[in-house]
């Protein structure tokens, strides 16, 4: 059985009847609607070899073979509720679905008086009372001419299972019947139509008709159901007709149960139906409880005489206790043995486990860096191609200097990422090798510090150096300390803001050297420190994508350095880098004594063209163009959009930060925007510009390298106009940003000329809120030759310079514009309807003056009021 409230009424009823019968031992399982487990239940009654079998089946064609066999071991099987698909069984009990199916139909066509629409709900199909229900119910409307069978929904018996394809087919009709195969399914109905606010205008039929406060009946009584038709447990009849067999009596092999429609008629009789039958039943249970009270009573006396015939046997069992320790010894010793068996057997598939996992880790790892070789071939075909091309082609590479240079340096951006991984890999696997050579440590740091100077200089972040006044000498692997100063520079560049600090020092002390690299950044959160050499660990507050790996291979070279790296996090972070003198520390490494001239990487630095350096300002061509506002923290994404935009509109661009203030203080045009941005979210931000009055209108593209489609749902759920992924094709992007700006021309018409009459969902519903809003608010002003536009944005509540910018870019028109033409609209009806005069209608829509009321209605209309009304 599964685990639904009228199969718990079923058990119920079977255990309330079965305790009438003193020989009956009654078992119940639950398969929890799970098709396989009933199977397997049905299997394990029959190695039990039980008297009777009681099976109601999930579903009729897989438990039919079961079923089949049961009867074949000689065991009386009684189907109850729904058939099987062969009529191999000893009996079958419940009400006849068809029947069920035909009294609804006849139920909704005795209550109607006109045509009527109906949506039927049905049950699993591959159920027989589904496939019955349905059969009865259509074969009644088949021959009336009254009801429409809109549609049918296929449902699992449960509510949820229906709402979605319900809600659906509910935005296009609206039945007035709803016919569920059971009430769970009806409720579930109910809760649909009441999202759309149209429970009381929908009857539904449920069928159960269980008794309680979440049973069909109290449904009815509610008038949450316009009926429900009583379907039968059969659950007691189940144990009456068990006891007849196993007494060898005759049984009817169908055995088909009353029901009966429960509506407002009869509901109240029903209730008090079922109010006695749970009387009965708790009266059985007391008297029951009574019975076990006497029996435990008679067990208790049972028992003390057993006591008493113990003690007279207690000399008996203390010459008995010699023989039985040594059986029981025996048998504990035996049970250790079997135990400790057990624990080996255990042990050893756990060794197999592990070594199986980590055969398959070590396939997976080497899959990976397998990939990252291969991909090393064709980006260093490409950037090497990128350098030919840019020396070979001066012309070339002078007019597309920024994109050569993107190429190169996202080429070099990858060659880097891959690198760490294969030093990961090496790390993993203990084949990295130091060469150790003796070097001036500060050559290595001032090496990678003019890597970072120019991005220093463009992010405004001080770059202090102080070296110790000798030269620092070490036995160390250049390449190895080259990445670890990179890494750490890196992130302090990385996570140090605008106008911050960064300060490398060098300590020289009798054994060692310290190298100090400090910075005025975000910091690293006291809880994190602990784990942020682990691999694939990032600091709690960073918000940057990042692989995870820089900090742990750091940590590894260090170490095979046999020296420190720590942390101290105190407004900004310091990274200590600790390496011993001399080479003693390193005999289990080759040592070299050769010299090197020069320090070369396993790929060149990161280059940056005069226009990347700069600061990108605001691109304003043209007054007319449209203001297009890119709140993107990728620097090189903003470059290329705008060199690629700039001729179509005057482009300003946003790091994330302040993104929201931003948008306030400009009202572009359109958006694009992010989706991983610094302070905060591209779906917070959407939604936040989609639901404040003053930014509301303004078209949102999302642009990001997110394409899942949760994200997809996400971001339009926020209130996104368009969802692109990257990579993306820039005529795409320039197509995406022609069409919503010629939807918000169409939207601009259709508010300008159409307001009333706009009621399309495919329109704004907060633009077309706020535009009746000013006008309502204008129109009780209307009279007021002081009313100005500072008095309707402080009735609007926002700003001047934000109400002229929206009306601007909703109606196209300025506000004092809109307000001069909404009051000679005004006067224009008044001209039309009313017999006021001329002067009194001029200060009745708020001219200062009927002369100027005359001239502005002119330069209107091309005609004088006087001569407009004739």
């Amino acid at each position: 059985m599964s685990s639904d409230n009228w199969r718990k009424e079923m058990e119920k009823s079977m255990q309330v009847q079965a305790s009438l019968y003193p020989r009956v031992e009654l078992e119940i399982k639950s398969a929890n609607n799970n098709v396989k487990s009933q199977i397997e239940q049905i299997k394990d009654f029959v190695e039990a070899q039980v008297d009777v079998l009681i099976v109601s089946p999930i579903k009729s064609k897989p438990v039919t073979t079961a079923i089949e066999n049961a009867l074949k071991a000689g065991i009386p099987t009684i189907v109850i509720d729904r058939k099987i698909e062969s009529n191999n069984y000893t009996a079958y009990i419940g009400a006849n679905n068809v029947d069920i199916g035909e009294d609804a139909a006849k139920y909704i066509l005795s209550g109607i008086r006109e045509e009527s629409t109906v949506v039927q709900i049905t049950g699993d199909i591959a159920s027989s009372p589904a496939k019955e229900r349905q059969l009865g119910f259509e074969s009644v409307l088949k021959h009336s001419k009254k009801v429409k069978l809109l549609a049918t929904i296929h449902g699992d018996w449960e509510k949820p299972s229906i709402k979605a394809p319900l809600n659906k087919l509910l935005d296009s009709v609206n039945p007035d019947y709803i016919f569920a195969h059971n009430d769970r399914m009806a409720i579930g109905g109910w809760e649909v139509l009441q999202q759309h606010n149209i429970q009381n205008q929908v009857k539904i039929i449920g069928v159960d008709g269980l008794y309680g406060p979440n049973g069909g009946i109290q449904y009815v009584k509610d008038e949450i159901l316009l009926a429900t038709i009583l379907y039968p447990t059969g659950g007691a009849e189940a144990i009456d007709l068990a006891v007849k067999i196993v007494n060898g009596e005759f049984v009817n092999k169908n055995n088909t149960l009353n029901t009966v429609v429960i509506d407002s008629v009869n509901v109240d009789l029903m209730q008090n139906q079922f109010n006695k039958l749970v009387e009965q039943q708790n009266d059985i249970e007391g008297q029951q409880e009574v019975i076990d009270e006497q029996v435990r009573a008679y067990q208790s006396q049972n028992s003390m005489i057993k006591l008493m015939i113990g003690l007279l046997i207690l000399l008996l069992a203390l010459a008995l206790w010699s023989i039985y320790s040594a059986i029981k010894i025996s048998r504990g010793k035996r049970k250790l043995e079997i135990i400790n068996e057990k624990i080996k057997t255990q042990r050893n598939q756990i060794k197999k486990f592990a070594q199986q996992l980590k055969v398959s880790n070590e396939s997976k790892i080497n899959f990976f860096t397998a990939l990252s070789h291969e991909f090393k071939t064709p980006l260093t075909l490409i950037t090497s191609s990128i350098e030919t091309i840019s020396e070979q082609n001066k012309a070339l590479a002078g007019e597309s200097s920024f994109e050569i240079n993107l190429i190169l340096n996202n080429s070099r951006r990858l060659i880097r990422l891959i690198n760490e991984l294969l030093d990961f890999r090496k790390l993993e696997t203990d084949s990295i090798t130091l060469k150790p050579r003796k070097i001036d440590v500060k050559e290595i740091l001032e090496h990678v510090l003019n890597d970072f100077k120019l991005e220093a200089v463009k992010n405004s972040v001080q770059l202090k150096v102080k070296y110790s006044k000798d030269p620092c000498f070490l036995w160390i692997d250049v390449h190895a300390l080259d990445k670890v100063f990179f890494n750490v520079l890196s992130n302090a560049m990385k996570f140090t803001p605008p106008h911050g600090k960064i300060e490398v020092e060098t300590i020289e002390e009798v054994d060692k050297v310290k190298i100090s690299i400090k910075d005025t950044g975000i910091g690293i959160p006291q809880e994190d420190i602990e784990n942020i050499f682990n691999p694939f660990v990032q600091a709690s507050n960073n918000e940057r994508p990042s692989s995870g790996l820089g900090l742990y291979i750091a940590k590894q070279f260090i170490e095979l350095h046999k020296g420190t790296i720590n942390i101290h996090t105190q407004k900004g972070t310091e990274f200590v880098i600790t390496i011993p003198k001399g080479y003693e520390h390193l005999q289990h490494v080759e040592i070299y004594t050769d010299h090197i001239n020069s320090i070369v990487r396993d790929q060149e630095p990161l280059k940056r063209s005069e226009y990347e350096v700069l600061a990108l300002e605001p691109t304003v061509v043209q007054d007319y163009f449209p203001n297009l506002l890119i709140i993107e923290d990728n620097m090189d994404l903003c470059r290329l959009l705008v060199k690629q935009l700039k001729n179509d509109f005057n482009m300003y661009i946003s790091n994330g930060d302040g993104a929201f203030k931003k948008v306030l203080d400009l009202i572009p045009d359109v958006i694009i925007c992010d989706l991983n941005l610094p302070e905060t979210s591209g779906f917070e931000l959407a939604k936040k510009l989609k639901e404040d009055l003053r930014t509301s209108h303004i078209p949102v593209i999302i642009l990001t390298a997110m394409a899942d489609e949760d994200s997809y749902i996400e971001a339009l759920t926020a209130g996104a106009d368009f969802y692109m992924t990257k990579p993306f094709q820039m005529d795409a992007l320039k197509q995406v940003l022609k069409t919503v700006l010629y939807n918000k021309e169409r939207l601009r018409y259709y508010y300008t000329n159409k307001l009333d009459s706009v009621t399309s969902t495919d329109f704004d519903k907060e633009e077309q809120d706020f535009i009746k809003k000013m006008n309502k608010y204008l129109l009780n002003n209307l009279n007021n030759p002081e009313f100005s536009v500072e008095e309707l944005a402080r009735g609007l509540h926002i700003s001047r310079v934000q109400l002229y910018r929206k009306v601007k870019a909703i109606l196209g028109v300025s506000v004092s514009d809109y307000i001069n033409g909404l009051r000679l609209e005004k006067a224009q009806e008044l001209l039309q309807d009313t017999s006021l005069q001329i002067s009194e209608i001029a200060y009745e829509v708020g001219f200062s003056s009927p002369g100027y009321f005359s001239t502005a209605f002119k330069n209107k209309y091309g005609m004088t009021p006087k001569h407009y009304r004739g």
